[in-house]
C-alpha cells in the first residue's frame, strides 16, 4: 500500500511539473517579439506592403484582452510619475513573470514612482489604440518613456515605404501621448537592433533617423543607446540580448537602457526618493492563471 501511495505522489508530482512547464511556455510564446506573427503584421502574402501603423487595431486574443483590462486597472491606481509604454521590451523590465528583470527594474526606478505599460507582440497599431482606449486616461505622468515598432521592422528588411509607416505610427502615439499627457516629457527611445537578421539593422537605421528628428529637445527627447549595445554594423555586443532570439535584452541590456534613462529622469524630476508610490507590478495574466506549483517548491526565475 505504501508503496502505491508513494507511485501515486511521484505521478502527481510529475503532473503539476508538467503543467508549470507548460505554463512557462505559454507566457514567452504568448508575447514575445519573434519573427513570426507578431513579426509578419506589416506584410501582405507574397511580401507587398500594407500601411496601417498609424491605425489603431486591437488585440483580439483573449490573453491580450485581458492584459488590457489589467493595464487599465493599472492606470486607475494612480501615483505614477514615469509611464514607460511598448511591447514586450518594455513590457518584460517590469513584469512579474520576469523576477530577475523586474529587480533590475526596481533596482534603478524605485523612487521615481514608474509603472510598466508594455504589453507584448504589440505593433504599434496595437499600442495606439490602447493608448486610445483608457490606459492613459487620467494617468497624468511626469514623464513617458517609449520604446515601440520591432514588431513592424519584423525580421525582414523593408522599403522606403514601410520605414514611414512605421514612423508615421510612431508619430502617432506620440500624438496622442501629447493629447492625453499634455505636461509630460517624452523619451522616445530608439529601436533596438535586432541579430535574427543582420539585413534589417539599414531598416532600423533610417526609422530611427526619422525618430530623430521627431524630437524637439524640450517636450520630446530623442535616446539612442544602439552605440552601446552593437557595434557600428549592428551587432549585438556580447551578453547584451538573448542568445536564443537575439532580441530581448538581458540584464546587461536593460542596465544600458536604464543608464541613459536615468540622467535624464534626474534632471526632470530631481534624484529617487526613499519611498515610491506606483501601483505594483503586473505581469503575462496567462502566467498567473496557469501558474499551478507554489514557488517554494519550484524556481520560477526564467528569461
Amino acid at each position: 500500500m505504501k508503496r502505491s501511495i508513494r507511485i501515486l505522489g511521484m505521478l502527481a508530482v510529475g503532473a503539476m511539473l508538467t503543467q508549470f512547464a507548460a505554463a512557462q511556455t505559454q507566457t514567452q510564446s504568448a508575447e514575445t517579439t519573434t519573427n513570426t506573427k507578431a513579426a509578419s503584421v506589416p506584410q501582405r502574402p507574397g511580401g507587398g506592403f500594407r500601411s496601417r501603423a498609424d491605425q489603431p487595431a486591437p488585440r483580439r486574443d483573449a490573453n491580450s484582452q485581458l492584459a488590457h483590462e489589467q493595464l487599465l486597472e493599472k492606470a486607475k491606481k494612480g501615483g505614477i510619475d514615469i509611464y514607460f509604454e511598448g511591447d514586450s521590451i518594455t513590457r518584460r523590465w517590469g513584469a512579474t513573470d520576469y523576477p530577475n528583470l523586474l529587480a533590475n527594474w526596481n533596482a534603478n526606478f524605485f523612487g521615481w514612482n514608474a509603472a510598466d505599460f508594455g504589453w507584448g507582440a504589440d505593433a504599434i497599431e496595437n499600442i495606439l489604440w490602447r493608448l486610445e482606449n483608457g490606459e492613459l486616461d487620467g494617468v497624468n505622468p511626469k514623464i513617458i518613456v517609449l520604446l515601440a515598432g520591432i514588431n513592424n521592422v519584423g525580421a525582414w528588411p523593408g522599403d522606403d515605404a514601410k520605414v514611414e509607416d512605421i514612423t508615421r505610427g510612431l508619430k502617432a502615439v506620440l500624438d496622442v501621448c501629447q493629447q492625453k499627457a499634455p505636461d509630460a516629457n517624452i523619451i522616445l527611445t530608439a529601436i533596438f537592433p535586432r541579430n535574427d537578421n543582420m539585413a534589417v539593422i539599414p531598416t532600423i537605421n533610417k526609422i530611427n533617423a526619422n525618430l530623430a528628428r521627431l524630437a524637439d529637445g524640450k517636450k520630446i527627447r530623442f535616446l539612442n543607446v544602439n552605440d552601446k549595445l552593437a557595434d557600428k554594423d549592428g551587432r549585438l555586443f556580447d551578453g547584451m540580448m538573448n542568445a536564443g532570439d537575439k532580441l530581448h535584452p538581458t540584464v546587461k541590456g536593460y542596465q544600458v537602457w536604464a543608464d541613459g534613462l536615468k540622467p535624464i529622469f534626474t534632471e526632470l524630476l530631481g534624484p529617487p526618493a526613499k519611498t515610491d508610490h506606483a501601483p505594483p507590478p503586473t505581469g503575462d495574466p496567462s502566467a498567473r492563471k496557469n501558474s499551478v506549483v507554489p514557488s517554494a517548491t519550484i524556481n520560477t526565475n526564467h528569461t
